[in-house]
C-alpha cells in the first residue's frame, strides 16, 4: 500500500480548511484516511502558531514507515526542520505562455511600425 502524508480539504465555499492526513494514494483527496496527524488553516496569518498544527512524533513515525509527502506538506515539514530542503528548480514558471507571446509580438511590431512612421514624416 502506497502511504502519502497529504491534505484533505473542509470547510465551506471560500473558507478553505485543510487536514494534513495519511492515506492510502489511490483513495479520492478528501476520501477515506487512514489517520490525521494535523491542520492546516490558510486564512491565520503566516506568523500565527494556529496556522499550522501537526503532532510530529506521528509524523516521524508515518514516514518510518514509508509514507511520502505531498509537495505541500513536504514544505511544511521543510519549515518545520523534519525533513531537508529540497532545491527546487522550474525556470519555466516565470515564462509567459504562448498567446501572451503572441500578443507581446504583435504590439512590438504595432510599435515598430508607429516609431517607422513617426522617423518617415
Amino acid at each position: 500500500m502506497a502511504l502519502k502524508l497529504r491534505l484533505a480539504r473542509g470547510g465551506s465555499k471560500k473558507r478553505p480548511f485543510y487536514r494534513v492526513v495519511v492515506a492510502d494514494s489511490r483513495m479520492p483527496r478528501d476520501g477515506r484516511f487512514i489517520e490525521k496527524v494535523g491542520t492546516y488553516n490558510p486564512l491565520l496569518p503566516k506568523d500565527s502558531e494556529e496556522r499550522i498544527k501537526m503532532d510530529m512524533e506521528r509524523v516521524q513515525h508515518w514516514l518510518g514507515q514509508g509514507a511520502q509527502p505531498t509537495d505541500r506538506v513536504s514544505r511544511m515539514l521543510e519549515a518545520a526542520g523534519v525533513l531537508t530542503k529540497k532545491e527546487r528548480n522550474n525556470p519555466k514558471k516565470g515564462e509567459p505562455g504562448a498567446k501572451a507571446k503572441e500578443r507581446a509580438e504583435e504590439k512590438a511590431a504595432k510599435v515598430a511600425e508607429a516609431s517607422a512612421e513617426e522617423t518617415a514624416e
